[in-house]
């Protein structure tokens, strides 16, 4: 066999012998030393990951039968799960905070019929009634200022701006290694 027809079955077969390195063995690898660092972001990130991987075969099991049509499907899975693992992308968090989590967590929809009614009223108090209440009786600068005082109480960072956070910690703990060492090397 020689090297061209080498390359060839290698290339043809690439996302059969990547795949499970890039989707599954990377990943548990990565998971196993997040779970043993002190730090929550990595958790973040692989945890992030292991849900994106739970839809990504929620959506292959759901429509192989469409999916064993398209030709490139195993490859393009192999790249989105290459830029969905690789940290210098961070593209789990990127996915999860822009499309999971408004269509799952951020969901405010508010079901009026758990809601306890008025006495003596057919209507149920829902929280825009209550809204409309309280801006009646203390104002609308009154109701602004809770607002914003609940959105800062109860502000999350995402994912990606805590890799941030950490990734200048990172980079300020080795500028004050430097300057305390002159034989400081990142690598160790």
């Amino acid at each position: 066999m020689g090297s061209g027809s080498f390359l060839k079955v290698l290339v043809s077969n690439l996302d059969v012998l990547a795949g499970p390195i890039v989707s599954l063995a990377y990943p548990l690898y990565a998971s196993v030393r997040a779970i043993e660092t002190k730090s929550p972001i990595d958790d973040q990130q692989w945890l992030t990951y292991w849900v994106l991987y739970s839809f990504i075969t929620l959506f292959e099991l759901t429509f192989a039968a469409v999916i064993e049509w398209l030709p490139f499907w195993s490859y393009g899975k192999l790249f989105f799960n290459c830029w969905l693992v690789l940290p210098y992308f961070n593209g789990a968090a990127h996915v999860y905070e822009h499309f999971v989590r408004p269509m799952i967590v951020n969901q405010q929809v508010v079901n009026i019929w758990y809601l306890p009614k008025k006495e003596g009223s057919d209507k149920p108090d829902d929280v825009i009634s209550a809204a409309q209440k309280y801006i009646e009786q203390n104002g609308s600068k009154a109701f602004e200022t809770l607002v914003n005082k609940f959105k800062t109480t109860n502000a999350r960072r995402s994912i990606l701006e805590e890799v941030e956070v950490e990734r200048r910690a990172r980079a300020e703990r080795e500028l004050e290694a430097r300057d305390v060492n002159p034989f400081f090397h990142p690598n160790y």
